[in-house]
């Protein structure tokens, strides 16, 4: 929602907005004088006159009090999905989907085109890295979108090109089935005019058109990121991970097909240092150990997020994990066990429950989870600290010098990652 305001702001429209607590997106955008901003939902915060729209994250219900104002006014009450789509169609669009990698393949896509100086515009979930916001409204022809499938809002998009990661059910709430949600990518790949999509059979057959399939090759891990072949080119990755370096095989087919210039796209790729929250190095803890965090709340994105970092050759791994969604916890237990038992170390913290309630999901909570890895960790400490107090507590006794600790997930968790650097460091 911030970089939509960014957006509306930069086309001349006077933008406020609410949330229920401070942010630091929401305090940037009243820094930068882009946002009205209040703080809790009221009546009083929608605008005065008739030429005012309302427009909604999938977060707030219809009963929310300033929704329920702008009807009863008469006023447009929109999803933001119609206002992504009005933004697409603005610009020439490369849509980026998929269940992981979307936001890290967007900010690699957003470095690659400025360093072949094609002045993109970017609306993105997280900062895209190189001290760049997670938006940004530019004058040049393309603009690059995080496409969501959580809310089906990609199907609303305007797409030129379409960049396709993978494909695997993570909302449940959304899609009763995986084969629901193909059918969803199937219609998002069908609206562009070109794709670039990961080289698998299941993902090949959801387009129908003119499309780029890429693989990785030639990859090898190194110093602080990797190596790797893309086509004739060896490129080099200041960011760990096979899965990153997958995610930018795509970024620069899709750069291509926007007219990018390889050793230029390459360089600019060079220089990519991540996104915001997905692997992002935070400092020391008193303990001397190395910090982490990362954005992955689905065993698969875990899985992807601790081998990267054992590529870095840490003494012991420490996993901490903030559960997302009492649903997601609930149906997925199993595979998150599987999954954060890859680490020396785990702590697990209590559901982060969003827009969930727990009283509809009895019996599941962060110890749901602390049993299923136990099950996988073949005798590894497995440590259950529902609050950040406690984790904080149990991680002042477990992180030695040389160890790696990542913290993990899509909640507020970074608090607590950046409340374990030691400023003394």
């Amino acid at each position: 929602m911030s970089g939509y305001a960014r957006a509306a702001h930069a086309l001349g429209a006077s933008v406020s907005g609410s949330d229920r607590a401070s942010t630091p997106y929401l305090e940037r955008l009243r820094a930068e004088g882009v946002l009205d901003a209040h703080i809790v939902h009221t009546p009083e915060n929608v605008p005065a006159g008739d030429d005012v729209e309302l427009v909604h994250s999938s977060a707030v219900p219809a009963e929310n009090p300033e929704r329920r104002a702008a009807r009863e006014r008469g006023l447009a009450d929109r999803p933001r999905a119609e206002l992504l789509g009005e933004l697409s169609a603005m610009r020439r669009t490369i849509a980026v989907a998929g269940a992981h990698g979307k936001t890290t393949t967007s900010a690699m896509l957003v470095h690659i085109l400025a360093a072949a100086g094609l002045d993109p515009g970017w609306l993105v979930g997280s900062s895209v890295g190189g001290g760049l916001e997670n938006s940004h409204w530019s004058e040049g022809e393309w603009l690059i979108v995080e496409a969501d499938e959580s809310d089906r809002s990609m199907l609303s998009l305007h797409v030129e090109i379409a960049l396709l990661t993978n494909v695997e059910l993570d909302h449940h709430a959304s899609f009763a089935s995986l084969e629901e949600l193909r059918e969803a990518f199937r219609e998002f790949l069908a609206g562009a005019s070109q794709a670039v999509i990961w080289d698998r059979p299941d993902l090949r057959e959801l387009r129908d058109g003119p499309a780029v399939f890429y693989d990785l090759s030639d990859w090898r891990p190194c110093e602080q990121g990797s190596v790797f072949a893309w086509g004739e080119h060896p490129v080099r990755l200041s960011v760990p991970g096979i899965h990153n370096a997958l995610n930018a095989v795509g970024a620069l087919e899709a750069a291509k097909l926007a007219g990018a210039e390889a050793q230029l796209s390459i360089a600019g790729l060079a220089d990519f240092q991540g996104a915001g929250r997905r692997f992002q190095s935070l400092g020391q803890s008193a303990g001397g150990a190395l910090l982490y965090e990362d954005y992955a709340h689905h065993p698969t994105e875990i899985a992807a997020t601790l081998a990267a970092a054992r590529t870095l050759g840490p003494k012991r791994l420490v996993a901490v994990f903030q559960p997302h969604l009492y649903s997601r916890t609930a149906l997925l237990s199993e595979e998150f066990g599987a999954a954060l038992a890859q680490a020396d170390v785990v702590v697990v913290l209590d559901v982060y429950p969003a827009r969930e309630r727990p009283e509809d999901y009895p019996g599941v909570s962060g110890l749901t989870l602390v049993r299923s890895t136990v099950a996988n960790a073949d005798g590894r400490q497995i440590l259950w600290a529902p609050g950040f107090e406690e984790a904080q507590a149990a991680l002042a006794k477990v992180l030695e010098p040389g160890d790696l600790c990542v913290v993990m997930g899509a909640g507020d968790v970074d608090r607590l990652g950046h409340e374990l650097v030691c400023a003394d460091v």
